[in-house]
C-alpha cells in the first residue's frame, strides 16, 4: 500500500473514532450512567433505550389518546400526557422517563417544588430547541441576559401600565360580540364554536396592547405564528435527533419561512416605532413603545452594551403573541364550558358583574380589579385547566435537590397539572370545579404551600400575570353581560395539547342574549 495513503488515513480514523466515542458517550454510555445513578436513589421507570429513549411508546400513546373524545367526568389528564400519567400510576411519584437522551424525574414535593423554583442560577431552564423556533426571549434567558431582559421589560408591566390598558381590551372585547350579534337569530338561542373567536379576540387584544395603532400587522404576525406552532407539533419528536431540524425537509423550509416572514414584519414595526422615538415623538402605552424607550434610556445612560439588540427585540416580540395570546384564550375558553356546566356559578359571577358595572356600562380597572367572584372562578379554572401544564428546569452540575443528589444532565418536571388534582394535596374533591375553595385567597387555599403555580413561581414567575387576568375578566364581564350559555349537544370534551391546554374540536355552546 502507498504510504502516503497510510499517513492520510491515520488521522482520519483517528477523528472518526474521537467523534464515533463521542456519540457513543453522548447516546449510551452518559444515559445508562445517568439511570444508574437515579436508580439507585429510588427512581423508577423503563430501562433507557438506545438514542430515542421512551418516545416512540410516548408518541404511540399521544396519538391513540388524541383519537376519542372523553366523557366530561372522566379524568383528562391521561389524555394530556398518557406515557406520564401511566409511568406515575406504575411506578410511583418517584419515577423516570425519558425524552431522547435525557432522563426526567417528577417533583411533587411542595418544599422541593419551592427550593427549585426559588433558585433559577441553581435550577435553570431546561433547553427547549422546539419552543426557540417560536421565539426566545424572556423565558428560555439564563443568567445575567435574563436579568437585564427582565428589568427592561418590567415597565411595560408594572401595575401603573396594567391600569391603561382595558380600554385596549374592552374595544377587542367589542369587536367580537358586534361578531357575535350577526349571529343571533330575530329570537332564541343559537350556537357557536367560540374557540376561534376567543382565540382572534386574544391575538386582537395583545395586537392592541402590544403594537397600537398597528394591531392590523400585529394579526399578521398571529396567524404565522399559529401556522408555525402547529407544524412544531407534528415535527417536536425530530428536534430530539441532532440536526433534523436543519435537514431541508418540506417541513422545515416552511418552518424557516415563516421565522423570516414573522422577523420581517416585526423588524418594520420596531425600525418605524426606533426612529419616531428618537426623533422625539412621545412613546403610547403599548408593549412595544415601553420596551423600546426602556432600552433607549438604558443604553443612553449606561452604553449600548447594556440595552438589548435589534434580534432581541424581535424576539421579546414574538414571545408577547405566544405567552400573551395563547394563555388567555385557552384560560377563557375553559372557563366558559365549565360556567356552562355549573350554572349556579354563572348566575354568581353574573349577579357580582351587575352590581359593579350595571347592565352594560363599560369596565374600568378598579371595579375589574374588586370582582372576588370572578377571581375565585378563573384560579379554580387556572388550577384544574392550567394553560402551562408543566414547568421543567434541567441540573447542569451534580445538585442536590432535599434528600436527592441528582447528578448533572436530568430534567426536572413540576408537574403542576398534577399537582393541582392531586387529592393527596387538594382533598377527595380535588378533580371537581369547587370556587370557593379559593374564598380566601391562594395562600388560604394552599395553606401557604407551594402546590399551586399556573404562572410559576419565584424570580421567574410569569411577568404578564397581571396582564392575563385583567384581560380574562374584562372579556368574561362582557360576555356575562350580554350572553348565558350551556354546553351544546354537539360539545365533544377533549383537552389537549398544542404548547397549551385547548379544546380539540372546539367549544360549542348555545348561547342566549339577555
Amino acid at each position: 500500500m502507498n504510504p502516503l495513503y497510510i499517513l492520510l488515513a491515520i488521522p482520519c480514523v483517528v477523528v472518526s473514532s474521537i467523534y464515533a466515542w463521542k456519540f457513543l458517550n453522548w447516546a449510551w454510555f452518559t444515559p445508562k450512567k445517568l439511570e444508574k445513578s437515579l436508580r439507585q436513589q429510588g427512581f423508577i421507570g423503563n430501562p433507557y433505550k438506545f438514542l430515542l429513549g421512551d418516545l416512540n411508546e410516548i408518541t404511540k400513546m399521544e396519538k391513540e389518546a388524541l383519537s376519542k373524545p372523553i366523557s366530561f367526568s372522566d379524568d383528562f389528564l391521561p389524555r394530556i400526557m398518557p406515557f406520564v400519567h401511566k409511568t406515575l400510576t406504575n411506578h410511583g411519584k418517584n419515577s423516570v422517563v425519558w425524552f431522547g437522551t435525557d432522563p426526567t424525574v417528577f417533583i411533587w414535593d411542595h418544599d422541593k417544588i419551592r427550593e427549585i423554583l426559588s433558585k433559577p442560577l441553581v435550577f435553570r431552564k431546561a433547553s427547549n430547541p422546539a419552543g426557540e423556533v417560536l421565539a426566545k426571549g424572556l423565558v428560555s434567558y439564563e443568567g445575567d441576559k435574563w436579568a437585564k431582559h427582565r428589568r427592561l421589560i418590567n415597565p411595560a408591566f408594572r401595575l401603573e401600565k396594567i391600569k391603561k390598558m382595558p380600554t385596549s381590551f374592552y374595544m377587542s372585547c367589542c369587536d367580537m360580540l358586534s361578531e357575535w350579534e350577526k349571529m343571533e337569530p330575530s329570537e332564541g338561542a343559537f350556537e357557536l364554536d367560540i374557540w376561534p373567536f376567543l382565540e382572534t379576540l386574544t391575538s386582537d387584544a395583545i395586537s392592541r396592547t402590544a403594537f397600537g395603532s398597528s394591531y392590523e400587522q400585529g394579526r399578521k404576525i398571529f396567524e404565522l405564528q399559529k401556522e408555525l406552532a402547529r407544524l412544531l407539533l407534528t415535527a417536536t419528536i425530530s428536534f430530539f435527533i441532532p440536526g433534523f431540524r436543519f435537514l431541508p425537509t418540506r417541513t422545515n423550509r416552511r418552518m424557516n419561512h415563516i421565522r423570516n416572514e414573522v422577523e420581517s414584519l416585526l423588524l418594520d414595526l420596531i425600525n418605524k416605532r426606533m426612529k419616531a422615538i428618537e426623533a422625539g415623538e412621545a412613546t403610547t402605552h403599548n408593549l412595544l413603545d415601553m420596551l423600546l424607550e426602556s432600552n433607549f434610556k438604558e443604553m443612553q445612560e449606561k452604553g449600548n452594551k447594556f440595552g438589548m439588540s435589534l434580534q432581541d427585540v424581535v424576539e421579546e416580540c414574538k414571545l408577547f403573541y405566544i405567552a400573551g395570546q395563547e394563555t388567555t384564550a385557552a384560560l377563557l375558553v375553559w372557563t366558559m364550558i365549565l360556567l356552562s356546566k355549573h350554572s349556579d356559578w354563572q348566575a354568581r359571577a353574573r349577579e357580582e358583574i351587575r352590581g359593579a358595572f350595571g347592565g352594560g356600562r363599560q369596565p374600568d380597572f378598579e371595579g375589574l380589579n374588586g370582582l372576588k367572584v370572578v377571581t375565585m372562578i378563573l384560579d379554580e379554572v387556572l388550577r384544574l385547566y392550567t394553560p402551562v401544564f408543566m414547568v421543567v428546569r434541567k441540573t447542569h452540575k451534580e445538585t442536590v435537590v432535599g434528600d436527592w443528589r441528582i447528578p448533572a444532565g436530568v430534567n426536572l418536571i413540576l408537574p403542576s397539572l398534577e399537582v393541582h388534582h392531586d387529592r393527596g394535596i387538594w382533598g377527595d374533591d380535588a378533580k371537581e370545579f369547587k370556587p370557593e375553595r379559593f374564598s380566601e385567597g391562594v395562600s388560604k387555599a394552599t395553606k401557604d404551600r407551594r402546590t399551586y403555580f399556573p404562572f410559576g413561581w419565584g424570580p421567574r414567575i410569569c411577568i404578564g400575570q397581571n396582564f392575563a387576568m385583567l384581560e380574562a375578566k374584562m372579556a368574561l364581564t362582557m360576555m356575562l353581560q350580554r350572553y348565558s350559555f350551556e354546553l351544546s349537544p354537539s360539545y365533544s370534551h377533549a383537552p389537549t395539547s398544542v404548547l397549551f391546554l385547548q379544546p380539540q374540536h372546539g367549544a360549542h355552546l348555545v348561547l342566549r342574549r339577555l
